[in-house]
């Protein structure tokens, strides 16, 4: 047997932890782009039109304002139903990109709850840099408005709204939830109850005092006074509408957070729940629709809002 000096072993020792430090590192830093550039595409691999049942009229382009972005379509079926509830989509993108026209923010969810009774409506928003997040939730409320003034003419009824929004535009519909000053002043109905699918983004503030993805800095700054004005988690004050937190188990930073602020809101007297699921971060959005456990979950919950809502998914 070979035997080595004492001043061998503590070079190979040494030599070992100086290449593991930038290597690992190195492999934390792919891992964390790839990671990242899932967060921040909506769903770069299903873009393209939807595929529909054929008697599902779309209204593309509404406008709630004179920005290109600030449109929104409208899925539904004439005279298919009276006070029918709206689905209020809001897309994801880590608030830089992403569309109202994604497959996996329109696809299965229109065609299961369309042709039962409901109206789909999916908006676009300003973006980065052109619109920082609060402003994006200011805008998610500029087209909610819209949408409710318009919904008697798609026979859905304006005080039947759910919001429901994937990655960023989960949080964006969280904040909206939960700070009444956002909206109070711009929409005059309140909506039934949100469904925020894997935000992620729920603490800010927590997020931005640790070590997170690049596009956070972005979205967010270095202004710890804005980072609670736009965390959800912050904003929570007082008792609001009701919410579902679905977060994917797969990830290190969705259902902590989510468990958070389910805990948070109950003590303050609001309806909370978390679903867990076994699903990427992007199949969390992409497959709700199809016909699973998971999508009897999110309607179970949906269910509980509203008697309308509830014999349409129940039939």
């Amino acid at each position: 047997m070979v035997q080595l000096s004492m001043q061998t072993l503590s070079f190979i020792l040494i030599c070992g932890f100086a290449f593991a430090g930038p290597l690992r590192d190195r492999i934390l830093e792919r891992r964390n782009a790839h990671e990242e550039n899932e967060y921040m595409e909506d769903d770069a691999d299903a873009k393209g039109p939807a595929y529909l049942p054929a008697e599902i009229r779309v209204e593309r382009d509404v406008p709630y304002g004179s920005d290109d972005r600030q449109k929104f379509d409208v899925y539904h079926i004439p005279g298919k139903s009276k006070n029918a509830p709206v689905i209020f989509m809001v897309h994801g993108g880590a608030w830089i990109i992403g569309d109202k026209t994604s497959r996996a923010v329109v696809e299965n969810k229109v065609s299961r709850w369309v042709p039962i009774g409901f109206v789909f409506v999916s908006a676009n928003y300003p973006m980065l840099p052109q619109a920082d997040p609060l402003e994006q939730a200011k805008n998610v409320v500029r087209a909610i408005a819209k949408a409710q003034e318009k919904a008697p003419s798609w026979g859905a009824d304006p005080a039947k709204f759910i919001l429901m929004g994937h990655s960023a535009g989960a949080h964006l519909v969280s904040l909206i939830t939960t700070d009444p000053l956002i909206s109070s002043r711009v929409v005059s109905t309140l909506w039934l109850g949100t469904v925020s699918l894997d935000s992620a983004a729920l603490d800010i503030v927590q997020i931005m005092g640790s070590k997170h993805f690049g596009f956070y800095d972005r979205a967010f700054g270095s202004d710890k006074k804005y980072w609670e004005s736009v965390s959800p988690f912050h904003t929570l004050k007082n008792k609001g509408q009701p919410i579902l937190l679905v977060c994917s188990s797969r990830r290190k930073d969705s259902c902590s957070q989510a468990n958070k602020f389910a805990l948070k809101a109950k003590s303050l007297g609001m309806k909370a729940s978390l679903l867990k699921q076994d699903l990427s971060h992007r199949d969390v959005n992409r497959t709700l629709g199809k016909d699973s456990p998971y999508t009897r979950a999110v309607e179970s919950f949906l269910s509980s809002l509203d008697e309308t809502t509830a014999k349409l998914l129940n039939r």
